[in-house]
């Protein structure tokens, strides 16, 4: 990938997990110059800081790419080290609990942003494009939003702009849902041969293997941290549910379809 010559910037990537380096390795491909630190995780010597001070120290952008549960008390441990002039953004899955930790421990002294980039490892390693990026903005620093909407576009990415409520309504049911199918499906060792996938299949195998390659606590995550997660997946449940009974109808029933709810309706537009 090719990038526009700019400025190049410091960022501190606190969390080098797989979605952590993968956003590493995207800013250095731009450019800029990255210090990451994670206690958990083998960070390459070039990158590695020896602490969260000497990682934050002189960095521009502070990305938090942790797990959400480990936000607040990174936070705490953080706020003492920042002053005006920096700026963090998370990269979150979800939006609602991470933006509003922001708020209140940041507060209007700490710019700050909430994101997510629709993106992980294995997108970027299958060279998949658009990127996209949500950016979710806090009221109190919208300059903070503007700064990162450039920053993901220089990166390539189209960028959309989304409350943090608006964004993880709609995650719950598509991101949160699509995971919660795939981790059934994986669970019931539906992809351990695929020599007679049908090509309708396709779509699924590439589900199943973004699962797979996303890290470990993110279904979790994704689940559990965004609030309307829970009331998807139980209308899904019902949903499924409805469908399995409409199934078991019995055999000798002249037209167990006769309202054609069993039948799967098309894209509009598909034929002409």
């Amino acid at each position: 990938m090719q990038y526009l010559a700019k400025p190049a910037m410091t960022f501190a990537v606190l969390g080098y997990g797989r979605f952590g380096q993968a956003f590493a390795d995207l800013l250095l491909q731009a450019g800029h110059r990255v210090r990451a630190f994670d206690p958990r995780a083998d960070v390459p010597t070039a990158l590695a800081a020896a602490s969260m001070s000497a990682a934050v120290d002189a960095a521009s952008w502070i990305v938090l790419a942790m797990p959400v549960p480990q936000m607040r008390d990174a936070l705490h441990a953080l706020r003492p080290r920042l002053h005006a002039g920096q700026t963090v953004l998370d990269v979150g899955s979800v939006k609602m609990h991470p933006c509003a930790m922001m708020d209140e421990l940041l507060g209007a002294e700490i710019a700050h942003v909430g994101t997510h980039p629709l993106f992980g490892p294995l997108s970027l390693a299958r060279g998949e494009r658009p990127l996209r990026t949500v950016i979710c903005a806090s009221a109190r620093h919208p300059q903070a939003a503007a700064r990162a909407r450039a920053l993901f576009i220089e990166l390539g990415c189209e960028v959309i702009e989304q409350d943090p409520d608006s964004h993880d309504r709609a995650m719950a049911n598509t991101h949160a849902l699509a995971f919660f199918l795939a981790k059934g499906l994986v669970d019931l060792g539906v992809d351990d041969d695929m020599t007679l996938a049908p090509p309708s299949f396709q779509g699924l195998k590439h589900m199943l293997a973004a699962v797979r390659g996303d890290a470990g606590h993110l279904f979790a995550a994704i689940q559990r941290e965004n609030p309307y997660a829970a009331e998807a997946r139980s209308r899904l449940l019902v949903s499924l549910e409805s469908i399995h009974r409409k199934l078991l109808v019995d055999d000798d029933d002249d037209d167990d379809d006769a309202d054609g709810s069993l039948a799967i309706p098309g894209s509009p537009g598909l034929f002409p």
